[in-house]
Protein backbone atom coordinates (compact mmCIF):
# COMPACT_ATOMS: atom_id res chain seq x y z
CA UNK A 1 0.00 0.00 0.00
CA UNK A 2 1.30 3.46 -0.91
CA UNK A 3 2.43 5.54 2.05
CA UNK A 4 0.49 8.69 1.22
CA UNK A 5 1.62 10.73 4.27
CA UNK A 6 5.20 10.08 3.22
CA UNK A 7 4.45 11.54 -0.21
CA UNK A 8 2.86 14.57 1.45
CA UNK A 9 6.02 15.17 3.49
CA UNK A 10 8.16 14.81 0.37
CA UNK A 11 6.18 16.88 -2.11
CA UNK A 12 3.75 19.28 -0.41
CA UNK A 13 4.56 22.50 1.41
CA UNK A 14 3.89 22.03 5.11
CA UNK A 15 1.01 24.47 5.56
CA UNK A 16 -1.40 22.32 7.60
CA UNK A 17 -1.18 19.69 10.33
CA UNK A 18 -3.12 16.90 8.66
CA UNK A 19 -5.16 14.35 10.57
CA UNK A 20 -3.59 10.89 10.07
CA UNK A 21 -6.20 9.36 7.77
CA UNK A 22 -6.40 9.26 3.98
CA UNK A 23 -9.95 9.78 2.77
CA UNK A 24 -10.91 8.12 -0.51
CA UNK A 25 -14.72 8.19 -0.69
CA UNK A 26 -17.64 10.27 0.55
CA UNK A 27 -21.40 9.90 0.44
CA UNK A 28 -23.85 12.13 2.27
CA UNK A 29 -22.56 12.79 5.79
CA UNK A 30 -20.09 9.90 5.73
CA UNK A 31 -16.58 9.32 4.40
CA UNK A 32 -14.30 6.30 4.18
CA UNK A 33 -10.53 6.03 4.47
CA UNK A 34 -8.21 3.88 2.36
CA UNK A 35 -8.55 1.00 4.84
CA UNK A 36 -12.34 1.05 4.46
CA UNK A 37 -13.09 2.56 7.88
CA UNK A 38 -16.26 4.69 7.94
CA UNK A 39 -16.48 8.10 9.61
CA UNK A 40 -19.33 10.47 10.32
CA UNK A 41 -18.14 13.77 8.85
CA UNK A 42 -18.94 16.80 11.00
CA UNK A 43 -16.31 18.95 9.26
CA UNK A 44 -17.74 18.79 5.72
CA UNK A 45 -14.72 20.31 4.03
CA UNK A 46 -14.71 23.22 6.52
CA UNK A 47 -18.42 23.96 6.00
CA UNK A 48 -18.15 23.49 2.23
CA UNK A 49 -20.10 20.28 1.58
CA UNK A 50 -23.42 21.83 2.50
CA UNK A 51 -25.47 19.05 0.89
CA UNK A 52 -23.04 16.34 1.94
CA UNK A 53 -20.53 14.46 -0.16
CA UNK A 54 -21.40 13.81 -3.80
CA UNK A 55 -25.01 14.94 -3.57
CA UNK A 56 -26.91 13.64 -6.63
CA UNK A 57 -28.08 17.08 -7.81
CA UNK A 58 -24.52 18.41 -7.77
CA UNK A 59 -23.07 15.29 -9.40
CA UNK A 60 -25.72 15.46 -12.13
CA UNK A 61 -25.12 19.15 -12.79
CA UNK A 62 -21.34 18.74 -12.94
CA UNK A 63 -21.54 15.61 -15.12
CA UNK A 64 -23.81 17.28 -17.65
CA UNK A 65 -21.88 20.54 -17.70
CA UNK A 66 -18.41 18.98 -17.93
CA UNK A 67 -19.57 17.23 -21.09
CA UNK A 68 -20.97 20.45 -22.54
CA UNK A 69 -18.86 23.53 -21.73
CA UNK A 70 -16.27 23.96 -18.97
CA UNK A 71 -14.53 27.30 -19.47
CA UNK A 72 -14.92 30.27 -21.81
CA UNK A 73 -13.58 33.32 -19.91
CA UNK A 74 -15.86 36.19 -19.02
CA UNK A 75 -15.44 37.72 -22.45
CA UNK A 76 -18.61 35.84 -23.38
CA UNK A 77 -22.06 35.21 -21.94
CA UNK A 78 -22.71 31.78 -20.46
CA UNK A 79 -26.08 30.51 -19.31
CA UNK A 80 -25.10 28.80 -15.99
CA UNK A 81 -23.50 32.03 -14.73
CA UNK A 82 -26.53 34.13 -15.57
CA UNK A 83 -28.96 31.63 -14.07
CA UNK A 84 -26.97 31.52 -10.83
CA UNK A 85 -26.72 35.30 -10.61
CA UNK A 86 -30.48 35.61 -11.10
CA UNK A 87 -31.16 32.99 -8.42
CA UNK A 88 -28.92 34.68 -5.83
CA UNK A 89 -30.34 38.14 -6.47
CA UNK A 90 -33.94 36.91 -6.40
CA UNK A 91 -33.41 35.31 -2.98
CA UNK A 92 -31.31 38.01 -1.31
CA UNK A 93 -31.49 41.74 -0.67
CA UNK A 94 -28.66 42.45 -3.13
CA UNK A 95 -28.83 43.51 -6.78
CA UNK A 96 -25.62 42.61 -8.60
CA UNK A 97 -23.13 39.71 -8.51
CA UNK A 98 -19.47 39.12 -9.34
CA UNK A 99 -18.15 35.55 -9.28
CA UNK A 100 -14.69 34.51 -8.08
CA UNK A 101 -12.99 31.21 -7.27
CA UNK A 102 -12.80 31.37 -3.47
CA UNK A 103 -13.85 33.19 -0.35
CA UNK A 104 -10.59 35.09 -0.07
CA UNK A 105 -10.99 36.35 -3.62
CA UNK A 106 -14.58 37.33 -2.90
CA UNK A 107 -13.47 39.37 0.10
CA UNK A 108 -10.69 40.98 -1.94
CA UNK A 109 -13.32 41.94 -4.49
CA UNK A 110 -15.58 43.35 -1.78
CA UNK A 111 -12.79 45.55 -0.42
CA UNK A 112 -11.86 46.74 -3.92
CA UNK A 113 -15.52 47.57 -4.51
CA UNK A 114 -15.69 49.51 -1.25
CA UNK A 115 -12.52 51.41 -2.08
CA UNK A 116 -13.86 52.26 -5.51
CA UNK A 117 -17.07 53.47 -3.87
CA UNK A 118 -15.00 55.60 -1.51
CA UNK A 119 -13.07 57.13 -4.37
CA UNK A 120 -16.25 58.00 -6.24
CA UNK A 121 -18.53 59.01 -3.35
CA UNK A 122 -16.51 59.64 -0.18
CA UNK A 123 -13.70 61.96 -1.28
CA UNK A 124 -11.27 59.10 -1.77
CA UNK A 125 -11.95 57.29 1.52
CA UNK A 126 -10.26 53.88 1.46
CA UNK A 127 -10.00 52.45 4.98
CA UNK A 128 -12.05 49.44 6.04
CA UNK A 129 -12.82 48.80 9.71
CA UNK A 130 -12.64 45.15 10.79
CA UNK A 131 -12.76 43.49 14.21
CA UNK A 132 -10.66 41.26 16.43
CA UNK A 133 -11.12 37.54 15.92
CA UNK A 134 -12.24 38.02 12.33
CA UNK A 135 -10.95 35.87 9.48
CA UNK A 136 -11.35 37.03 5.90
CA UNK A 137 -8.92 34.85 3.94
CA UNK A 138 -5.31 34.02 3.17
CA UNK A 139 -4.30 36.62 0.60
CA UNK A 140 -1.93 39.29 1.87
CA UNK A 141 -4.63 41.97 1.98
CA UNK A 142 -7.13 39.68 3.67
CA UNK A 143 -4.52 38.67 6.24
CA UNK A 144 -4.20 42.39 6.97
CA UNK A 145 -7.99 42.65 7.20
CA UNK A 146 -8.33 39.69 9.57
CA UNK A 147 -8.19 40.53 13.25
CA UNK A 148 -5.81 37.74 14.29
CA UNK A 149 -2.15 38.45 14.94
CA UNK A 150 -1.12 34.81 14.44
CA UNK A 151 -1.93 35.11 10.73
CA UNK A 152 -0.33 38.52 10.38
CA UNK A 153 3.00 38.27 12.17
CA UNK A 154 4.77 36.04 9.61
CA UNK A 155 4.04 38.51 6.80
CA UNK A 156 4.72 41.99 8.11
CA UNK A 157 4.78 44.66 6.85
CA UNK A 158 1.15 44.25 5.86
CA UNK A 159 -0.83 46.26 3.31
CA UNK A 160 -2.35 49.39 4.81
CA UNK A 161 -5.97 50.44 4.71
CA UNK A 162 -7.44 48.29 7.48
CA UNK A 163 -8.29 49.45 11.00
CA UNK A 164 -8.95 46.67 13.50
CA UNK A 165 -11.13 47.26 16.57
CA UNK A 166 -12.67 45.17 19.34
CA UNK A 167 -15.29 42.55 18.52
CA UNK A 168 -18.93 43.22 19.38
CA UNK A 169 -18.18 46.84 20.35
CA UNK A 170 -20.14 49.46 18.42
CA UNK A 171 -18.44 52.30 20.29
CA UNK A 172 -15.06 51.06 19.07
CA UNK A 173 -16.31 51.22 15.48
CA UNK A 174 -17.62 54.71 16.01
CA UNK A 175 -14.33 55.84 17.52
CA UNK A 176 -12.34 54.37 14.62
CA UNK A 177 -14.48 55.97 11.89
CA UNK A 178 -12.81 58.93 10.18
CA UNK A 179 -13.10 60.74 6.87
CA UNK A 180 -10.83 57.99 5.47
CA UNK A 181 -13.35 55.22 6.28
CA UNK A 182 -15.24 53.72 3.35
CA UNK A 183 -16.67 50.55 4.95
CA UNK A 184 -17.08 48.28 7.95
CA UNK A 185 -16.49 44.57 7.29
CA UNK A 186 -17.87 41.90 9.64
CA UNK A 187 -18.81 38.24 9.89
CA UNK A 188 -22.33 37.70 11.31
CA UNK A 189 -20.80 34.73 13.17
CA UNK A 190 -17.04 34.44 13.48
CA UNK A 191 -16.38 30.89 12.36
CA UNK A 192 -12.62 30.36 12.22
CA UNK A 193 -11.88 31.94 15.59
CA UNK A 194 -14.30 29.72 17.48
CA UNK A 195 -17.92 30.39 16.43
CA UNK A 196 -18.16 33.73 18.22
CA UNK A 197 -21.66 35.23 18.22
CA UNK A 198 -22.48 38.92 18.05
CA UNK A 199 -24.96 40.42 20.48
CA UNK A 200 -28.53 40.64 19.19
CA UNK A 201 -28.43 44.40 18.56
CA UNK A 202 -24.82 44.73 17.37
CA UNK A 203 -25.31 44.39 13.60
CA UNK A 204 -28.33 46.71 13.69
CA UNK A 205 -26.26 49.30 15.54
CA UNK A 206 -23.44 48.95 13.00
CA UNK A 207 -25.93 49.26 10.15
CA UNK A 208 -27.36 52.45 11.65
CA UNK A 209 -23.87 53.89 12.11
CA UNK A 210 -22.89 53.12 8.52
CA UNK A 211 -26.08 54.82 7.33
CA UNK A 212 -25.37 57.84 9.50
CA UNK A 213 -21.83 58.21 8.16
CA UNK A 214 -22.64 57.26 4.57
CA UNK A 215 -20.23 54.32 4.55
CA UNK A 216 -20.77 50.74 3.38
CA UNK A 217 -21.52 47.65 5.45
CA UNK A 218 -19.81 44.51 4.13
CA UNK A 219 -20.95 41.20 5.58
CA UNK A 220 -18.57 38.29 5.09
CA UNK A 221 -20.94 35.33 4.80
CA UNK A 222 -18.32 33.00 3.37
CA UNK A 223 -19.02 30.48 6.14
CA UNK A 224 -22.49 31.53 7.31
CA UNK A 225 -24.18 31.88 3.93
CA UNK A 226 -26.32 29.33 2.04
CA UNK A 227 -28.39 28.09 5.01
CA UNK A 228 -25.54 27.24 7.40
CA UNK A 229 -26.96 29.23 10.34
CA UNK A 230 -30.63 28.38 9.85
CA UNK A 231 -31.65 31.00 7.27
CA UNK A 232 -30.44 31.26 3.69
CA UNK A 233 -28.21 34.14 4.76
CA UNK A 234 -27.31 34.96 8.34
CA UNK A 235 -28.10 38.67 7.97
CA UNK A 236 -31.79 37.75 7.82
CA UNK A 237 -31.70 36.85 11.52
CA UNK A 238 -30.50 40.30 12.61
CA UNK A 239 -32.91 42.62 10.82
CA UNK A 240 -30.20 44.24 8.70
CA UNK A 241 -29.27 44.36 5.05
CA UNK A 242 -25.63 44.66 3.94
CA UNK A 243 -24.48 46.89 1.09
CA UNK A 244 -22.04 44.16 0.04
CA UNK A 245 -22.03 40.46 0.93
CA UNK A 246 -19.53 37.73 0.14
CA UNK A 247 -20.24 34.02 -0.31
CA UNK A 248 -18.17 30.89 -0.99
CA UNK A 249 -17.86 27.62 0.99
CA UNK A 250 -21.37 26.10 0.80
CA UNK A 251 -22.30 27.89 -2.43
CA UNK A 252 -21.62 24.90 -4.70
CA UNK A 253 -21.47 22.13 -2.06
CA UNK A 254 -17.88 21.16 -2.78
CA UNK A 255 -17.01 22.86 -6.06
CA UNK A 256 -14.73 25.94 -5.70
CA UNK A 257 -16.60 29.21 -6.20
CA UNK A 258 -16.95 32.59 -4.50
CA UNK A 259 -19.27 35.53 -5.04
CA UNK A 260 -19.51 39.23 -4.25
CA UNK A 261 -23.07 40.55 -4.10
CA UNK A 262 -23.80 44.27 -3.88
CA UNK A 263 -26.65 46.73 -3.69
CA UNK A 264 -27.12 48.78 -6.84
CA UNK A 265 -25.54 51.87 -5.26
CA UNK A 266 -22.40 49.94 -4.29
CA UNK A 267 -21.97 48.02 -7.56
CA UNK A 268 -19.59 50.64 -8.96
CA UNK A 269 -17.15 48.49 -10.94
CA UNK A 270 -16.82 49.34 -14.62
CA UNK A 271 -15.20 47.18 -17.33
CA UNK A 272 -11.54 46.51 -16.62
CA UNK A 273 -11.64 47.49 -12.94
CA UNK A 274 -12.02 43.92 -11.67
CA UNK A 275 -12.07 40.46 -13.20
CA UNK A 276 -11.20 36.79 -13.02
CA UNK A 277 -10.08 34.24 -15.59
CA UNK A 278 -11.82 31.26 -14.02
CA UNK A 279 -14.37 33.06 -11.87
CA UNK A 280 -17.94 32.16 -12.71
CA UNK A 281 -17.05 29.55 -15.30
CA UNK A 282 -19.91 27.35 -16.57
CA UNK A 283 -18.85 24.26 -14.60
CA UNK A 284 -18.81 25.83 -11.14
CA UNK A 285 -21.91 27.92 -11.81
CA UNK A 286 -23.87 24.85 -12.91
CA UNK A 287 -22.89 23.13 -9.67
CA UNK A 288 -23.73 26.18 -7.56
CA UNK A 289 -27.08 26.72 -9.26
CA UNK A 290 -28.04 23.10 -8.60
CA UNK A 291 -26.90 23.28 -4.96
CA UNK A 292 -28.55 26.62 -4.16
CA UNK A 293 -31.81 25.75 -5.92
CA UNK A 294 -32.01 22.42 -4.05
CA UNK A 295 -31.27 24.25 -0.80
CA UNK A 296 -34.08 26.73 -1.41
CA UNK A 297 -36.64 24.31 -2.85
CA UNK A 298 -36.19 21.84 0.00
CA UNK A 299 -35.95 24.43 2.80
CA UNK A 300 -32.58 23.11 3.93
CA UNK A 301 -32.22 26.21 6.13
CA UNK A 302 -35.10 25.00 8.30
CA UNK A 303 -33.42 21.62 8.71
CA UNK A 304 -30.17 23.35 9.70
CA UNK A 305 -32.05 25.37 12.31
CA UNK A 306 -34.06 22.47 13.75
CA UNK A 307 -31.29 19.89 13.73
CA UNK A 308 -28.81 22.49 14.96
CA UNK A 309 -30.99 23.25 17.97
CA UNK A 310 -31.36 19.53 18.65
CA UNK A 311 -27.59 19.10 18.43
CA UNK A 312 -26.92 22.02 20.77
CA UNK A 313 -29.40 20.63 23.31
CA UNK A 314 -27.46 17.37 23.27
CA UNK A 315 -24.14 19.19 23.62
CA UNK A 316 -25.47 21.13 26.62
CA UNK A 317 -26.38 17.84 28.27
CA UNK A 318 -22.77 16.77 27.81
CA UNK A 319 -21.68 20.12 29.22
CA UNK A 320 -23.62 19.37 32.40
CA UNK A 321 -22.07 15.91 32.52
CA UNK A 322 -18.46 17.01 31.97
CA UNK A 323 -17.39 20.07 34.01
CA UNK A 324 -14.42 20.76 31.73
CA UNK A 325 -16.84 21.65 28.90
CA UNK A 326 -16.92 25.40 29.45
CA UNK A 327 -19.36 26.61 26.79
CA UNK A 328 -21.57 25.48 23.92
CA UNK A 329 -22.35 28.11 21.27
CA UNK A 330 -23.54 28.36 17.72
CA UNK A 331 -26.23 29.11 15.18
CA UNK A 332 -27.85 26.50 12.99
CA UNK A 333 -25.24 23.91 12.11
CA UNK A 334 -22.22 26.09 12.86
CA UNK A 335 -21.42 25.09 16.44
CA UNK A 336 -18.45 25.00 18.81
CA UNK A 337 -17.75 23.68 22.27
CA UNK A 338 -15.05 25.31 24.37
CA UNK A 339 -13.09 23.54 27.09
CA UNK A 340 -11.54 24.92 30.24
CA UNK A 341 -8.08 23.74 29.11
CA UNK A 342 -6.25 23.04 25.85
CA UNK A 343 -7.63 19.56 25.18
CA UNK A 344 -9.03 20.24 21.71
CA UNK A 345 -6.51 17.97 19.98
CA UNK A 346 -7.16 15.15 22.46
CA UNK A 347 -10.89 15.39 21.87
CA UNK A 348 -10.41 15.44 18.12
CA UNK A 349 -8.24 12.31 18.18
CA UNK A 350 -10.57 10.51 20.59
CA UNK A 351 -13.49 11.25 18.23
CA UNK A 352 -11.44 10.19 15.21
CA UNK A 353 -10.65 6.85 16.83
CA UNK A 354 -14.36 6.25 17.30
CA UNK A 355 -15.40 7.31 13.80
CA UNK A 356 -16.33 11.00 14.06
CA UNK A 357 -14.55 13.85 12.27
CA UNK A 358 -14.49 17.22 14.05
CA UNK A 359 -12.40 20.37 13.69
CA UNK A 360 -10.02 21.74 16.33
CA UNK A 361 -10.71 25.40 15.78
CA UNK A 362 -8.62 26.54 18.78
CA UNK A 363 -6.41 24.69 21.28
CA UNK A 364 -9.33 24.70 23.72
CA UNK A 365 -12.27 24.37 21.31
CA UNK A 366 -13.67 22.12 18.61
CA UNK A 367 -16.05 23.12 15.84
CA UNK A 368 -18.86 21.19 14.17
CA UNK A 369 -19.87 22.04 10.57
CA UNK A 370 -21.76 18.96 9.37
CA UNK A 371 -23.64 18.76 6.07
CA UNK A 372 -26.92 20.63 6.30
CA UNK A 373 -28.88 17.56 5.23
CA UNK A 374 -28.12 15.56 8.38
CA UNK A 375 -30.93 14.36 10.63
CA UNK A 376 -31.32 13.63 14.32
CA UNK A 377 -30.09 10.06 13.83
CA UNK A 378 -26.66 11.28 12.71
CA UNK A 379 -26.62 13.83 15.53
CA UNK A 380 -27.41 11.13 18.08
CA UNK A 381 -24.54 9.03 16.72
CA UNK A 382 -22.18 12.01 16.91
CA UNK A 383 -23.26 12.81 20.47
CA UNK A 384 -22.73 9.19 21.53
CA UNK A 385 -19.21 9.20 20.08
CA UNK A 386 -18.43 12.58 21.64
CA UNK A 387 -19.72 11.35 25.00
CA UNK A 388 -17.36 8.37 24.88
CA UNK A 389 -14.50 10.59 23.71
CA UNK A 390 -14.98 13.05 26.57
CA UNK A 391 -15.26 10.21 29.06
CA UNK A 392 -11.93 8.83 27.85
CA UNK A 393 -10.28 12.18 28.56
CA UNK A 394 -12.07 13.28 31.71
Amino acid sequence: MTNWPELEQKYLMHTVERIPIVLVKGQGARVWDEAGKEYLDFVAGWAVNSLGHCHPVVVKAVTEQVQTLIQTSNQFYTIPQLRLAELLVQHSCLDKVFFSNSGAEANEGAVKLARRYGKLNLNGAYEVITVTGSFHGRTLAMVAASGQAKFQQPYTPLPSGFVNVGFNDIEAIKAATTDKTCAVMLEPVQGESGVNLVSEDYLAAVRAWCDQKGILLILDEIQTGIARTGTLFAYEQYGVEPDIMTLAKGLASGIPIGAVLAKEKAAVFTPGQHGSTYGGNPLVCAAAYAAVKFTIDNNIAANAKQVGEYFMDGLRKLQRKYPFVKEVRGRGLLIAIEFSSDIGKQVLMACLERGLLVNKVKPNAIRFMPPLIIGKKEVDQALDILDKALASIG
